[in-house]
């Protein structure tokens, strides 16, 4: 099957010539054909130039996509993923702290039946305290609220078959996420250990604000995973907590009035019992306004509940 490494850059003119060099080494040792996809995310140094001179050197298996201007490393992989070929897929980072010498076991990976290999910066060159720690935090906040176990979602080393990349667009930062949208469409991953260095060139294009964007794009995956087509769940749940937690705040000032002699209207508890039972009762509406926009967007676009794998005959 034909492979497709895809490459986003932002402002890595040095290392571009070395990373090609790694790629066709590594490549060579495919027992398929393979194309190269850099994708140029509005770079501002000469990396658009060195493109270019790849591309005139090596016409045959370089392809490149010039997007217009910075869009984000998400916006980068989808285009890239969009224009590329290969019914297997496997994205690399520019900067070479990865090494795409690896890739080929990943995509042995593949040929054992799995649908996705993901990395793992098991030795981790980057600073601990800004890039290690925080990550490893996010890593294990991720596996706990989806399911997905992995030790490194932040890799972008990550190879897949094709088919596990379909039915959903990515947004934001939500290319890390992409093992949980595959996982939610029955896809087998195996997460495999790499190899890791340390910057050579340029500077890191992500600092410790990073951590934050990450775990407000798992509220959004989580909800999209999990509760689109069926959001009464969410919502609805959540409704029938904020009215369960009314009946018995109201319960216990009815309880008292009767052994007590105390007014339930003189406890700032009762005010706020009625509060608490008209937003569940808000959330439950919504929760049914949620369950209609779900059906429209998935009976428009005929888009399936479900995925095959395969159909035997």
């Amino acid at each position: 099957m034909k492979v497709s490494i895809i490459v986003p850059i932002y402002n890595e003119e040095e290392s571009l010539g070395l990373l090609y060099d790694a790629v066709e080494k590594s490549a060579k040792t495919f027992k398929s054909s393979w194309e190269l996809i850099l994708v140029d995310d509005g770079s501002r140094d000469g990396s658009l130039e060195k493109i270019r001179s790849i591309i005139k050197k090596h016409p045959d298996n370089v392809k490149a996509v010039i997007l217009r201007r910075n869009f984000g490393q998400t916006a980068a992989i989808a285009a890239g993923i969009d224009q590329s070929s290969g019914e297997i897929i496997v994205l690399l980072d520019a900067d070479l702290q990865n090494d795409p010498a690896d890739i080929p076991v990943m995509v042995e990976k593949l040929a054992e039946g799995y649908d996705l290999v993901s990395g793992w910066r098991y030795n981790r060159q980057d600073k601990f305290l800004t890039r290690t720690l925080p990550s490893r935090i996010a890593n294990s906040i991720i596996s706990a609220v989806t399911g997905v176990k992995l030790h490194d979602y932040g890799c972008t080393l990550k190879a897949y078959r094709r088919e596990v990349l379909t039915g959903f667009r990515l947004y934001g930062e939500m290319h890390r996420f992409i093992p949980v949208y595959a996982n939610s469409v029955g896809a087998k991953i195996v997460e495999v250990k790499v190899h890791h260095y340390a910057r050579k060139f340029g500077q890191a294009k992500y600092g410790l604000e990073r951590t934050f964007k990450v775990i407000l794009d798992l509220i959004t995956v989580k909800f999209l995973t999990s509760y689109s087509s069926k959001p009464i769940y969410l919502f609805g749940g959540t409704g029938m907590g904020l009215i369960t937690l009314s009946f018995v705040s109201l319960l216990y000032l009815g309880i008292r009035r009767i052994i007590l002699k105390i007014s339930p209207f003189s406890s700032p508890l009762f005010t706020i019992a009625v509060m608490i039972a008209i937003m569940g009762f808000q959330s439950i509406l919504m929760g049914l306004i949620a369950e209609l926009l779900a059906r429209t967007y998935h009976e428009s676009q005929n888009k399936p509940v479900y995925t095959i794998r395969e159909v035997i005959q």
